[in-house]
């Protein structure tokens, strides 16, 4: 099974699991119980391949890494992993002036700042949903939120990234910055 196919059926696997809300309550709960048994079952059995097994084969490999994250396995610490997320689109940013830097990450919450000429582009927050946000979500999908301080560590404003549909049409004209690697402006 190829990455692509290994998606479809995780992508259908989330199917089948919302399916699960519409089953009958004493249905739906035996369903439920099931599954999260053979998860138990299935995560332990990883984690002991795991044990045995060098982080770097382990974190090679986009479905192996993926299953370590569900099991709370992955070798590396999240913060590592959204520092690698950032370090792979600093190049597409400074190649428009701009710069990202990791504050912290703590209770499930990253928080950065953004420097250069992406700092006050109207377009900023589009800037990091289309490019930082998925690396980062990419890397280490259990953080619950992204936040960034744009501009220099003195007199930052608070700029929260969400899912949506980003800036105004407006911001766009404003910004020379394409919205994601490979885009254009």
């Amino acid at each position: 099974m190829n990455d692509a196919e290994a998606r479809e059926r995780a992508a259908r696997l989330e199917e089948l699991l919302e399916a699960l809300e519409a089953l009958p309550s004493a249905a739906r709960d035996t369903a439920t119980a099931a599954v999260a048994t053979l998860l138990e079952l299935y995560g332990e059995g990883l984690a002991r391949i795991a044990a045995s097994v060098p982080a770097d084969v382990l974190t090679s490999d986009e479905v192996v890494e993926q299953l370590l994250i569900v099991h709370g396995l992955h070798p590396l610490p999240v913060e590592q992993r959204v520092e690698a997320a950032l370090d792979g689109v600093r190049p597409y940013l400074r190649s428009h002036g701009g710069e990202v830097g990791l504050l912290e990450v703590r209770d499930g919450v990253v928080r950065l700042r953004l420097q250069g000429s992406c700092s006050g582009c109207p377009a900023s927050r589009t800037t990091l949903e289309l490019a930082v946000n998925e690396a980062i979500r990419k890397a280490a999908p259990e953080v619950e939120a992204i936040e960034a301080e744009d501009g220099p560590a003195s007199g930052t404003s608070p700029l929260t990234v969400v899912n949506g549909s980003g800036a105004p049409a407006a911001a766009y004209d404003a910004c020379p910055l394409p919205m994601a690697p490979g885009g254009g402006a």
